[in-house]
C-alpha cells in the first residue's frame, strides 16, 4: 500500500479548529418534556470547539473585520464579554496569530477567567455593580484598550452587527433544515441580542408565523423595553444568571424580530440547568436553564402540533463553582 501524500486533500480532516465550527446537533428533550403537550427538541451549542455558540459570531466579527482592513496582521483584539465570545475568539486568534485582551464582569465564573488565560488572552476583570459609561465597567475599559493599543480592534459584539449575520448565515439555516421547516417556535435567551435577530430573521424569512420568544433576566431592561419602549432605569439592578440581560440596548437586538420576551429569576434557572444535567444527560451552562424554564413558564400557550426548538448556548463546565457547585447553591438558598 502506498504512503499517503501529506499534500493530497482529505475531506474528512479539518485544516484548523476553526472549520468545525457550526453544524451542531439537534436533540429530543424527553423526560423534563414530558408535562409538554408537544415536541422539545434542543439545538446543543457545547458542540462547537469553543464549546459555545460565540464561536459562531466570534470568527464572523474576525474575519470581517479583516476584510474591512480593520484588523491587520499581528494585531490586537480587544471584547468585553462574559467569557464564551472571548473563548471563540481566543481559538481565532490562536490560529491567525492575533493578540487577545478580554475584559469581564466580576460575577463571571472563575472557570471562565481561567480558560481565557490558559488559551493566551489577558483578562481584565471589571466590577459589576457600576453603570455601562462607568470608567471602570468593563464595556468602558474595553473601549479604552482600543483607543490607547495601536493596531487593534474593539470586537463590541453588542452593537457589531457581523454577531446577528453569523447567525443569520448559519444558525437560522441549520435549525431549519434539521427540524424540516417544521419548527413553529424558537427559544433562546438574549444578551447581545445577535443569536435571537440573526436566526430569528431567517426564520421568519422562511416562514412568518413562527414566534420568536426571548429569555431575559430581573435586573434586565430588555422585557420592558420591548413592551413599552421604554428604558427604565428602575429595571436595573445586579443579577447573578450569566449571559442573558441587559442594562443597555444592544444595538444587535432586533426587537421587532421577536414576539415575547419571559424572564427568569436566578434560582429558577440554576435549578433547571442542574436538571437537565440529571435527567437528559446535557451538562448546560446557567443561561440554557434559564431558556427552558422560560420556556416551562410559557407552556400553555402551545399545542399538541408545535415544534419548539430552544437553544442551549454552552456547556456545564464554566459552572461547575457555581450552578453544579451544592455548597455554592446552599450560599443562596436554593437547595
Amino acid at each position: 500500500m502506498l504512503p499517503l501524500d501529506p499534500m493530497m486533500s482529505n475531506s474528512k480532516i479539518h485544516s484548523n479548529i476553526l472549520s468545525t465550527i457550526g453544524n451542531t446537533p439537534m436533540i429530543r428533550l424527553n423526560r423534563v418534556a414530558a408535562e409538554f403537550p408537544c415536541e422539545v427538541l434542543a439545538k446543543v451549542e457545547y458542540f462547537n470547539p469553543g464549546h459555545s455558540i460565540k464561536d459562531r459570531m466570534a470568527l464572523r466579527m474576525v474575519e470581517d473585520a479583516e476584510k474591512k482592513g480593520l484588523l491587520l496582521p499581528g494585531g490586537t483584539i480587544i471584547e468585553c464579554t462574559s467569557g464564551n465570545t472571548g473563548m471563540g475568539l481566543a481559538l481565532a486568534c490562536a490560529v491567525k496569530g492575533y493578540s487577545l485582551i478580554c475584559t469581564m464582569s466580576d460575577k463571571q465564573s472563575k472557570e471562565k477567567v481561567d480558560i481565557l488565560r490558559a488559551m493566551g488572552a489577558e483578562v481584565h476583570v471589571c466590577p459589576t455593580d457600576v453603570e455601562a459609561d462607568h470608567p471602570d465597567s468593563y464595556y468602558s475599559i474595553a473601549k479604552r484598550c482600543s483607543e490607547e493599543i495601536e493596531n487593534s480592534f474593539w470586537c463590541n459584539q453588542y452593537d457589531n452587527l457581523s454577531n446577528q449575520e453569523a447567525h443569520y448565515a448559519s444558525t437560522g439555516p441549520e435549525i431549519w433544515e434539521q427540524t424540516e421547516g417544521r419548527i413553529t417556535h424558537f427559544v433562546v435567551g438574549v444578551g447581545t441580542g445577535g443569536t435571537i435577530s440573526g436566526t430569528g430573521k431567517y426564520l421568519k424569512e422562511m416562514n412568518p408565523d413562527v414566534q420568536i420568544w426571548g429569555i431575559d433576566s430581573y435586573g434586565s431592561v430588555l422585557k420592558k423595553y420591548h413592551e413599552t419602549g421604554e428604558f427604565d432605569e428602575k429595571e436595573i439592578y445586579p443579577y447573578i444568571t450569566e449571559g442573558v440581560g441587559e442594562d443597555i440596548l444592544p444595538e444587535n437586538v432586533n426587537f421587532d424580530t421577536i414576539d415575547h420576551f419571559e424572564k427568569v429569576t436566578d434560582k429558577d434557572g440554576a435549578l433547571a440547568a442542574r436538571e437537565l444535567a440529571r435527567n437528559e444527560g446535557l451538562f448546560l451552562g446557567y443561561s440554557c436553564g434559564s431558556t427552558f424554564q422560560g420556556l416551562r413558564q410559557l407552556k400553555d400557550r402551545l399545542k399538541p402540533t408545535d415544534v419548539v426548538v430552544c437553544l442551549f448556548h454552552d456547556h456545564g463546565s464554566r459552572y461547575v463553582g457555581k450552578v453544579y457547585n451544592d455548597e455554592w447553591m446552599m450560599s443562596h438558598g436554593w437547595l
